[in-house]
């Protein structure tokens, strides 16, 4: 059985072989960088898709029938060409509580807390894949981004 897949990106696993692991990681996590104007419209699409996403699946009494109406693979080909079959489903939840950013001239970051209004909850989702050589964690923003391009 495959453990959760973490933030802190411990991959630990019981299944009695090893296998290498890839990261998807192109999705946004919020975190404190700045973005220009360019794909926000696309990103909060992406993000309202993903929160209506994630609230269906936890509501779900059969999950499985859920993922394949939502028509998410549930075997994709690994790059050596094995089949990689799809065994976990993790949402991790996450609360903002400040920005960092560089300061001007400085090695240090200005940090600056939010006042608690201002903490928001997000979730991400990650869909774990694994063949007898691979694992890989796919972000549900990836899935969604190419659904939407279609």
């Amino acid at each position: 059985m495959v453990k959760h897949h973490h933030h802190s990106h411990d991959h630990g696993h019981d299944h009695s072989h090893d296998h290498p692991h890839t990261h998807n990681h192109e999705h946004d996590h919020l975190h404190s960088h700045v973005h220009g104007d360019s794909g926000s419209e696309q990103r909060a699409e992406l993000q309202t898709l993903a929160t209506q996403f994630v609230q269906g699946f936890r509501e779900a009494k059969d999950k499985t029938s859920y993922l394949r109406l939502a028509q998410i693979d549930f075997q994709r080909q690994g790059s050596d060409g094995l089949t990689m079959h799809l065994v976990d489903a993790n949402i991790n939840s996450n609360w903002q509580i400040g920005t960092a950013s560089p300061a001007f001239g400085s090695r240090e970051l200005v940090y600056m807390p939010y006042p608690g209004e201002m903490v928001m909850e997000r979730e991400t989702m990650t869909f774990t894949y694994v063949s007898l050589t691979q694992r890989e964690d796919v972000d549900l923003m990836n899935i969604l981004k190419s659904i939407v391009r279609k």
